[in-house]
């Protein structure tokens, strides 16, 4: 294919890398204000540099109105006042890659707040400039909005506005319309905001809802579904949420949108080692991960990597995971998937996965586990220490999408509380200030990072160790993956980069159990690292306790 621009070097380093996620407003806050901004994340690069991540991803920082804490952006090209300035950002940007760390941020293009100077020109009038930026439709003869799409945060997508007369769409707050992507000189300004910051040295972009940049241009009805499935990990689809009633054919993933993404992918390519990795929320997340990270028929690139749901929900037994990785091989192949177990939208890994007393064993297991997958790692702040989930008063609660569902869905405000560096700091030395956004849980002041750091038993200390060995493993970063048959109790797979061939093992309960060898691994030797506990090699079987795991090394 013939680029327009000259591509620049890529030196693949988000392939088998770790990214760290930071929710800016509960890391650090360096103003006494309660709320964590950019001067505090700099603050506390070193914390990350010291773990072995090799970048960053930071949740959005734009002026917003903060209606949906920055997801609702008001000024894509400005720091928002409550977390600095763009010369913040820039030394931020500057420290970071002293250290070693790239920089990602997130871009959130489908949609705005309802503050955007460009909504504000479009909602004035039917025949404005930027009349038709956003998608605007006249109701039906009986006043009822266009069509059946209902939004992720709750009812109709839809919403009447007075000075235009007509509907416009919004798939979450009303206060968020999104933009029309059938209009080029909305993709035009888009993708200048998007070179704005690739200027500044930023290293690549997190995808907000990547596959909702464009809707039917014919809005035609989406299908019903029943009931949706109560085990679904997407948390726009949960019992207590009309949105998973529908099959979402119409509203989101149209076809228009990979042409935008290899307009995308075409900018960052003018740019030395940058990435994307986008957030894929469908009915068929594993099919878009494959579309949407493969090239186009004449070679266009798109994606570099993606992610789904499928490891965020609450199943983690060997047999689940063996399904959902066997299937995410046969639909996904040589895709480059991003794999994290939390994030600032759904409930903390130490609680989906170890209920209200977690294990210390299964979280060790699952942070070696996932650090041992074909992709890209991605963890999410306090996710080193073991946060579990924070259980708030109603009166705290700050997320629309839960104060909305209270009781039976509580947002996700459980985990986005402050991350606790100190024990026993006021705030845990999250804020010197009389009162923090978020509360922070008592329960996670024993588990601060001051509190972990030099422990050799600590999940911190196990963290460090696992990532600092995981570079020196060609295989883990960038080697090919097989698995083994299914075990009732125990994932195993291959890992192979053609200079070095592990066998990775891990006994997902809480009983010992037992994996004979498959032929050629009889008397393979452990790799050594030390990452690995709770299992005995012998001539032909492994023998597990509870939570166990073991890497095999192949001569």
């Amino acid at each position: 294919m013939n680029h327009p621009f000259p591509q620049a070097p890529n030196n693949g380093w988000w392939r088998g890398g770790v990214i760290y996620q930071i929710y800016p407003r509960s890391f650090q806050d360096s103003n006494g204000d309660g709320i964590g901004d950019l001067p505090g994340i700099t603050q506390r690069l070193d914390h990350i540099a010291a773990l072995g991540a090799d970048g960053i991803w930071i949740s959005p920082f734009f002026k917003s109105p903060m209606k949906d804490f920055g997801y609702d952006v008001s000024d894509y090209c400005d720091v928002d006042p409550m977390f600095g300035t763009l010369d913040d950002f820039k030394a931020l940007v500057a420290r970071a890659h002293t250290l070693g760390l790239k920089v990602m941020i997130d871009q959130v293009l489908s949609h705005c707040a309802d503050e955007h100077p460009w909504f504000v020109e479009s909602r004035a009038s039917r025949d404005n400039p930027k009349a038709d930026w956003f998608v605007w439709a006249d109701p039906k003869d009986d006043g009822n909005p266009p069509n059946n799409w209902l939004s992720i945060f709750g009812g109709s997508a839809w919403q009447w506005d007075t000075r235009r007369c007509q509907y416009y769409l919004h798939n979450f707050l009303t206060s968020q319309p999104d933009l029309n992507f059938h209009n080029g000189e909305v993709q035009d300004a888009l993708l200048a905001t998007v070179k704005f910051w690739l200027d500044l040295g930023v290293d690549g972009y997190r995808l907000d809802t990547a596959n909702f940049y464009f809707h039917d241009a014919q809005l035609r009805n989406n299908p019903g579904r029943g009931a949706p499935d109560p085990n679904n990990p997407d948390p726009a689809v949960n019992p207590f949420n009309p949105y998973g009633w529908q099959r979402h054919v119409h509203d989101k993933s149209q076809p228009e949108n990979l042409v935008f993404l290899q307009r995308l992918r075409a900018l960052l390519d003018q740019y030395p080692d940058t990435t994307m990795v986008g957030e894929i929320g469908d009915d068929d997340g594993l099919a878009r991960v494959a579309e949407y990270t493969a090239s186009g028929p004449n070679g266009e690139r798109r994606l570099h990597m993606a992610y789904c749901f499928d490891l965020l929900g609450e199943a983690h037994d060997a047999p689940f995971l063996h399904g959902f990785l066997s299937r995410f091989g046969e639909i996904v192949g040589d895709g480059w998937p991003c794999w994290a177990l939390s994030n600032h939208d759904v409930v903390r890994s130490a609680t989906r996965w170890g209920g209200p007393t977690p294990d210390p064993r299964l979280l060790r297991l699952a942070a070696t586990f996932q650090a041992s997958l074909r992709g890209t790692v991605c963890l999410y702040q306090g996710e080193e220490l073991g946060l579990p989930e924070a259980q708030l008063a109603f009166e705290d609660l700050q997320d629309p999408y839960g104060i909305t569902m209270w009781p039976q869905f509580k947002g996700r405000d459980g985990c986005r509380t402050p991350m606790p560096w100190s024990g026993d700091a006021a705030h845990a030395g999250f804020s010197s200030g009389p009162k923090t956004w978020l509360p922070v849980p008592p329960e996670h002041r024993a588990l601060a990072v001051d509190r972990q750091q030099g422990l050799a038993e600590s999940l911190l200390s196990h963290f460090t160790q696992l990532l600092h060995w995981r570079r020196a493993q060609p295989a883990l970063r960038n080697g090919r993956m097989a698995l083994l048959p299914v075990h009732p109790q125990v994932l195993a797979f291959e890992r192979d980069d053609g200079t070095q061939r592990l066998l990775c093992a891990f006994n997902f309960s809480d009983a010992p159990a037992e994996l004979t060898l498959p032929a050629g691994w009889a008397q393979a030797a452990p790799l050594a690292g030390g990452v690995a506990t709770g299992a005995r090699v012998t001539d032909a079987a492994v023998l597990f306790d509870a939570w166990g795991c073991v890497f095999l090394e192949k001569a």
